[in-house]
């Protein structure tokens, strides 16, 4: 900014305004009226170029119904595509929360983009005689239906970002299901052994997660295209012509490819915020599942040796001050943070929206802040996440198939062939003399050593499978303890793995 200045009436009077500003006096008392984050409108590119295709479209239609002559149409036009190209951002700055329902936004888009139009046109910044920043940048428009309307626009596009960030992690955990294909593991249910399971079914768990939310969003962005432009005011199109919202509409996916389409009632749709709270619904589902996967792999990696270790993060950074050699699961932590925030932003929005009075909800603008901070966070998130975590895990093999082979939970896989007390009995003597379940099972007689290993293949372990073993009198289990009634244990006549219905060995025990 340089020293010289213009000076600018409005309803309460003149102030000076720097000369190299685009905006003008409406955005100059916002500033000083909202001095709260510190953050400005800039910050979301997509919505700034959002509102530069409002405008740019409205100059278009404006001028197709003979309401703007071609040279100031022209002018609007040429200003509206540099700064949807990305020049001139650096004037957008009123605060991200303002009062108002996002006037001091709209105002400070119609500042901005007049006083380019006017050097485009050849004249000085404030020459509002010859181009008004209210009387032909917002010609048939309001903010009440400019401002949600490009809410939308910049939603649709963040959100396919984030799409396109959530595949590459879908992509990633898919890699590593097919990697840790034949790596056998013991699965848990309440952080308690259950039964097996291959790592790369765990890891394939992630991707289908993943990929079910890619479809949710694609989903919720579908009703972000319905639109109020047009509606003005409340929703009636005073001070519009007939024909303009139509038209408007059609400008509007013309320039930005985006299949906007005119709500059936313009007065419910400039009132009702329930989109962005489907919205923000299905990025707090994105966000929960997140947080999840994260815990997951924190508590899978943990350790490396008091911990589970079953697989190893990447390191990426020193983890502490105090203690050398500490490697902490940071990137899955930082993505745990932002799936809080989202979750807390839903809340903001829950409230906001419920917040609407009458013909306006007045709270769009922490709406829209909280919505562009969970699609930016999120998408952010899956990116780290993906690059410097999940691509570079490892599985501590030995360690997961020594697991398995000590765990309580196999006895599990035995039950449908030497009985369920059977099966609890060995599980308890297991579980107190520190043997293995196969060992026990073998002492007691109670399957051959060929049927045992058959059983306990990953293959057999990991899917479904007929049970091809009949059940018939055999020995006792072990002795019960003092005061307990031994159970009645069916012998079993053991499977050879062929299909259901074929004859079974003859040996039994």
């Amino acid at each position: 900014m340089t020293d010289a200045v213009r000076l600018e009436h409005d309803l309460l009077g003149d102030r000076e305004v720097a000369m190299d500003a685009l905006y003008g006096i409406h955005t100059l008392r916002a500033l000083e009226n909202f001095p709260i984050t510190g953050l400005p409108i800039s910050i979301y590119p997509d919505f700034i170029a959002a509102l530069a295709s409002i405008k740019h479209a409205a100059a278009a239609a404006n001028a197709e119904l003979g309401l703007l002559d071609p040279e100031r149409a022209t002018a609007i036009q040429a200003a509206c595509a540099e700064i949807r190209a990305g020049q001139w951002h650096q004037h957008f700055v009123v605060d991200v929360l303002q009062g108002g329902a996002g006037t001091s936004t709209n105002m400070n888009a119609n500042e901005v983009i007049a006083n380019r139009a006017l050097m485009l046109m050849g004249h000085r910044a404030g020459d509002y005689a010859t181009l008004d920043p209210n009387e032909q940048v917002n010609l048939s428009q309001s903010t009440n239906d400019v401002y949600p309307t490009a809410i939308k626009l910049a939603v649709h596009a963040g959100v396919f970002r984030l799409i396109d960030a959530m595949a590459l992690l879908r992509a990633a955990f898919d890699a590593k299901a097919t990697e840790f294909a034949d790596v056998l593991k013991m699965g848990r249910t309440q952080l308690q052994d259950a039964v097996p399971m291959t790592l790369g079914q765990e890891f394939r768990t992630y991707a289908v997660m993943v990929a079910e939310d890619e479809e949710r969003l694609r989903e919720a962005a579908a009703l972000v295209c319905e639109i109020n432009l047009g509606a003005t005011a409340i929703g009636t199109g005073i001070n519009t012509h007939p024909a303009y919202s139509a038209v408007v509409c059609q400008r509007l996916r013309d320039l930005t490819g985006i299949p906007v389409v005119t709500a059936g009632n313009l007065i419910e749709a400039t009132q009702d915020a329930g989109v962005f709270v489907q919205l923000s619904g299905v990025l707090k589902r994105v966000a929960v599942k997140l947080s999840k996967i994260c815990n997951d792999l924190r508590l899978l990696a943990s350790g490396p040796r008091a911990g589970l270790g079953e697989i190893n993060l990447p390191p990426v950074q020193a983890g502490s001050s105090i203690m050398p050699g500490k490697i902490n699961p940071v990137i899955p932590e930082a993505v745990n943070q932002v799936a809080f925030e989202v979750i807390g932003n839903d809340t903001t929005i829950t409230f906001a929206a419920a917040s609407g009075q009458l013909q306006l909800n007045a709270f769009e603008p922490v709406i829209a802040h909280s919505l562009f901070k969970s699609l930016t966070h999120l998408r952010n998130g899956c990116l780290i996440l993906q690059h410097r975590c999940v691509s570079g895990i490892t599985a501590n093999k030995d360690h997961l198939r020594q697991s398995v082979e000590r765990s309580i939970g196999l006895v599990t896989a035995l039950n449908p062939y030497i009985g369920y007390a059977n099966a609890s009995s060995v599980a308890q003597e297991a579980y107190q003399t520190g043997r293995l379940v196969a060992d026990v099972v073998l002492e007691r007689g109670l399957l051959t050593r060929e049927a045992l290993d058959d059983l306990l293949n990953p293959a057999v372990l990991t899917q479904p499978r007929a049970v091809q073993a009949a059940y018939r009198s055999g020995p006792p289990c072990a002795a019960p303890a003092s005061g307990t009634v031994a159970p009645t244990v069916p012998e079993v006549l053991v499977g050879d793995g062929s299909e259901p219905g074929t004859a079974a060995p003859t040996e039994t025990h």
